[in-house]
């Protein structure tokens, strides 16, 4: 089954730490600024088809025309995360790349049938749900698989529209989702 085509909206690194991560990467590349959102809630997260807890933060800037996401684990335990860099390892690096889909369940059925399922569906607590499609055979990291909402582009264009805007303003900005 052939997947439609979909272009790289974000680029994901997992890391130790996604303020640090963000300081380094704009220090390196001249990326940013970073929307920084600490314990994003869920209001319901499954792991491989079981329910799960998954207390994480990441923060979200401008890298050329794609956004870069850093994204930090703050809980122990089996994550879609550990699936590419087991806990405890010391390891950090690419981890999923996102796409804008119609329907993110949908969509996730369909990865599934041409052979990618779902090794994580998030629930937001404003009912905004995600999924990441397990494409590490395909391209060694996953997929993020997310409706393209009203709220999720104005999020992209935000984040956009203020790359390289940093006059009077941090690296890194704390931001509630």
């Amino acid at each position: 089954m052939a997947l439609p085509p979909s272009p790289i909206r974000q680029i994901a690194f997992f890391v130790p730490d996604a303020w640090a991560a963000a300081h380094a990467h704009h220090a390196a590349h001249g990326s940013g600024p970073f929307l920084l959102a600490e314990n994003i809630p869920l209001a319901q997260a499954t792991y491989r088809g079981q329910p799960a807890h998954l207390d994480h933060s990441s923060a979200y800037g401008q890298w050329g025309d794609v956004m870069v996401e850093f994204v930090q684990q703050n809980n122990p335990g089996p994550s879609v995360f550990h699936d590419l860099y087991p806990e405890g390892s010391g390891r950090f690096g690419p981890h999923h790349t996102a796409i804008f889909v119609d329907d993110a369940d949908a969509a996730a059925d369909q990865w599934a049938a041409a052979g990618y399922p779902s090794a994580f569906r998030g629930v937001m607590e404003d009912g905004f749900v995600y999924h990441f499609a397990d494409t590490t055979a395909l391209c060694g990291m996953m997929t993020e698989l997310y409706a393209a909402t009203d709220q999720l582009r104005s999020f992209y264009d935000h984040v956009a529209a203020i790359a390289g805007d940093f006059a009077g303003h941090p690296v890194v900005r704390t931001i509630k989702l």
